[in-house]
């Protein structure tokens, strides 16, 4: 046999299209030749595959060798084509059966002495194997992350000699074992009962969560601003599987590790505010996903929002919008997911005292309009909720009395979140404009104070349909099933620009 085919997943984004493997033996000078559209690490995989086999002690042909990754237009990187290189060559001088092949879809990056070693982005590849109904073979060092998928034939391997003695009939591989080892946990210590005062604060949080809004928190140093923020992802209703598997397989193709105690918690992002706008929506001349796909379905924390660069801030309104990012490059055009909660958090000032009672702030004016300008209009416009949290007296602190913990108000959160979702399929905050209309409409009173308030306020059509979402979810969150003016009037005061 001088033909041989092997399957293999590439990687683009969050996706795991199929790749076949095409290895031909001819006649002509010893040599080998990688085709398909193969960056650096695929062309270099030729000595890589060369000194594997040879140490595994099998045959490496001495004739012409040509590779073909196809589709031959679908650009191939990394060295996740290593195994299914190296098993397609053997495969094509007759050391392995057809059959063992057609069965089964390899990834892998080989050593120079033939073991295997872990590739970023296992996870999509089993995920689009197992519903192609192949069993997929792995190196051990992917197999915890791999047996997160349900249903999924997952074997693991330590080196190439084991993967052909296995394709051979001589040995047999270990199934995929998730990886029990506890993780360490600092999201259980991250307990809403911890915070000291702020009642309307916890209050504006427990909305956001049941409806899936964005916030932002005004307020002096030391009110609690960032301790509110890491509790949000505790009153979430839990991931589903499916919410759950989307985000690993994000983590896995940025190369973060999945373990199985964390991996269906909701994601806490809290990046720096010297972080460049690819750090936050992702990029790079191989695109990978950046902080606000690696907070979906969970919550991306920005402290000290005005601190900034105003264009990384812009190109949070897209994503906010859409729940996507599309990152284009002149080769390629990859779209990862990015539905995700925004908590923003401000010093009311440059000094952060403006408004406090002690009158220690000695900001100007002009300095104030300055450090508040750095956030345009139309970023603050898709923030639903918008709160000053004023500082908290010395008695508050010194209370040993504990509010409610995360568990009781996440009940209340997870009751009205399935509501919405009974509804309309979807929590409010995503409500499109036709929804808005057929759920969150008011009645003769309920219409003349929202008018009023548009009027006050000076509210864009924007702001005017998200008050209307966060009316619904504060009505939701009453299990009321219309928005009354209590409902309403609630909602209006969380519009105001905190300051």
């Amino acid at each position: 046999m001088s033909l041989a085919i092997v399957h293999t997943r590439a990687q683009v984004g969050v996706a795991a299209p199929q790749v076949a493997c095409e290895v031909h033996l001819s006649g002509g000078l010893p040599g080998t030749s990688i085709v398909g559209l193969p960056e650096t690490a695929v062309k270099e995989a030729r000595d890589r595959v060369r000194a594997a086999i040879l140490n595994a002690q099998l045959d490496y042909p001495q004739r012409r060798v040509t590779v073909n990754l196809a589709p031959a237009d679908l650009p191939k990187d990394g060295g996740r084509f290593d195994l299914p290189i190296a098993l397609g060559i053997v495969a094509a001088n007759g050391a392995l059966p057809a059959a063992a092949l057609e069965a089964c879809e390899f990834v892998g990056e080989l050593a120079l002495s033939g073991q295997l070693r872990p590739v970023d982005g296992v996870l999509p590849a089993v995920l689009q194997a197992t519903r192609a109904g192949r069993r997929v073979i792995v190196p051990r060092g992917n197999g915890a992350e791999a047996a997160l998928v349900a249903n999924a034939d997952v074997r693991v391997a330590d080196s190439l000699l084991e993967v052909c003695a296995h394709l051979c009939g001589r040995g047999e591989l270990a199934h995929a074992q998730a990886d029990a080892t506890p993780a360490a946990n600092g999201e259980a210590q991250a307990d809403l009962a911890d915070v000291r005062g702020q009642p309307q604060a916890r209050r504006a949080l427990e909305i956001a969560a049941a409806g899936a809004h964005n916030l932002l928190l005004c307020g002096p140093p030391g009110t609690g601003k960032t301790m509110l923020a890491s509790r949000l992802p505790g009153i979430l209703p839990p991931l589903g599987e499916d919410e759950a598997l989307e985000l690993a397989a994000i983590r896995s193709v940025a190369g973060q590790r999945n373990d199985l105690p964390s991996w269906q918690r909701r994601a806490f992002r809290h990046p720096h505010h010297t972080a460049s706008a690819v750090a936050l929506v992702g990029g790079g001349s191989i695109p990978r996903p950046g902080e606000i796909s690696l907070a979906h379905h969970g919550v991306l924390f920005l402290d000290e929002l005005p601190e900034f660069d105003r264009h990384v801030l812009e190109v949070l309104r897209e994503p906010l919008e859409s729940g996507r990012i599309c990152i284009s490059r002149a080769a390629r055009q990859v779209e990862f997911p990015a539905s995700f909660q925004l908590v923003a958090a401000m010093n009311p000032c440059p000094c952060g005292y403006a408004g406090d009672p002690d009158g220690r702030c000695r900001c100007s004016s002009d300095a104030i309009a300055r450090y508040r300008g750095r956030i345009s209009g139309p970023l603050l416009d898709r923030i639903d909720l918008k709160l000053d949290m004023p500082r908290v007296a010395q008695a508050q602190l010194r209370e040993a009395a504990r509010g409610e913990d995360s568990a009781a108000v996440r009940a209340r959160v997870s009751a009205a979140r399935t509501l919405q979702l009974a509804r309309a399929g979807v929590p409010n905050a995503r409500l499109g404009n036709r929804l808005v209309e057929r759920d969150c409409a008011l009645d003769a009173a309920g219409q003349a104070l929202l008018d009023r308030a548009l009027e006050q306020l000076g509210l864009s059509a924007r702001a005017y349909h998200r008050l209307l979402r966060v009316a619904r979810t504060i009505a939701d969150l009453a299990q009321a099933r219309d928005i009354g003016h209590a409902h309403l009037a609630e909602a209006i005061q969380y519009q105001r620009m905190p300051g």
